[in-house]
């Protein structure tokens, strides 16, 4: 009897829509399509210097509920308008979440949060989520994690976001070298800085690489290279990197590297230790950094949801609490909303002027 090498781990392997398919259900046409052109151009905008705006990427750690998430997009809409003059406002939609060890791993992968992994329905939940908050007119931001998932999504994502676990990954560079957002490079777990740094340098540069088409056909993906790639500062296992000697530091090791010196501060992870009352201190920091004439930082981050903390996935799905996040604790709607229109007041007049 032959011996059988192939496949020896695998359970099953089942054929999925493919991303062509999942466009024509779900499509994304009309008004919302130029709205995602709209959001992608200001973010270049900003990034390129003729919009002194700040961008803003705030929202839950994960999407879990897609009900709550859309009533958070509404009041973010809101507010969106209230800040429009200082800050860009887009939504943090995250359906993908790496794992230290195991955990669940998103809206996409286990859209029931019962370990059911039925991904072709997360997908669908995700994209019309995606299309519902571009139609209310808010821009959208995700992590690019599976290198496949974009070709179901990422016509909707005005901005991404690369983890810090990934940043490092020769596969996340060469997607997102074809990616058609803006997309941000989180500094290292450890706090480092020349991950980062080299991803950027990667990332601006054509790739060839193996992927699917929209037709779901493996194929090679040749890129163009994305212009508009930065750095995005978390803190790290040292602690937090957001402050006025970091940033300088940051500042240094981009020019060393000759890439863009755009710096988005994360507001949230190592840099508020994980503690979303610390959020609003970063903010104060960064908006003080700003006033005594930091050029540098254009954008923040942060983990916001309708009520504050999170929770753990119970067995009984009906004791999940409205609006908590199930993954990293956020900051309540009140803090952000305060937060935020705070931080606006305080640099209308000196943004303009940067």
């Amino acid at each position: 009897m032959a011996a059988i090498t192939d496949n020896l781990n695998i359970a099953s392997n089942d054929a999925l829509i493919t991303p062509e398919q999942l466009k024509a259900e779900i499509p994304l046409a009309g008004n919302a399509q130029e709205a995602v052109q709209d959001a992608r151009e200001s973010v270049f905008s900003i990034l390129d210097r003729k919009d002194p705006r700040l961008f803003v990427v705030v929202g839950p750690c994960s999407i879990h509920d897609t009900e709550a998430a859309l009533d958070y997009a509404n009041r973010l809409k809101e507010l969106a308008e209230q800040v429009k003059e200082s800050l860009f406002i887009v939504m943090r939609v995250y359906f993908e979440k790496p794992r230290t060890s195991i955990g669940w791993k998103g809206l996409i992968n286990d859209p029931y949060l019962d370990d059911s992994f039925k991904i072709e329905e997360g997908l669908r939940k995700g994209r019309k989520l995606l299309l519902d908050i571009v139609e209310l007119g808010l821009p959208t931001s995700t992590e690019a994690l599976d290198p496949i998932s974009p070709q179901y999504m990422q016509d909707l994502i005005a901005w991404s976001a690369i983890g810090a676990r990934t940043t490092e990954s020769q596969t996340h560079r060469e997607m997102s070298s074809g990616l058609s957002s803006a997309v941000g490079f989180k500094n290292g777990t450890d706090g480092g800085l020349t991950v980062a740094v080299n991803a950027m340098q990667s990332v601006s540069s054509p790739h060839r690489f193996l992927g699917i088409n929209s037709s779901g056909q493996v194929s090679v993906v040749t890129t163009k290279g994305n212009p508009y790639a930065h750095v995005v500062l978390r803190g790290g296992s040292n602690g937090p990197n957001y402050d006025s000697v970091h940033v300088t530091q940051c500042e240094k090791a981009l020019a060393d590297g000759g890439v863009s010196s755009n710096i988005v501060i994360d507001c949230s992870h190592a840099n508020s230790s994980k503690n979303p009352d610390v959020q609003p201190l970063v903010l104060k920091d960064v908006t003080h950094q700003i006033l005594e004439g930091n050029q540098s930082i254009i954008g923040i981050m942060l983990e916001s949801f309708i009520h504050a903390g999170n929770q753990s996935i119970p067995e009984d799905l009906s004791k999940l609490q409205y609006g908590v996040s199930v993954t990293d604790a956020c900051m309540d709607w009140e803090t952000t909303e305060q937060s935020l229109l705070e931080m606006a007041e305080k640099l209308k007049d000196v943004l303009p002027n940067r």
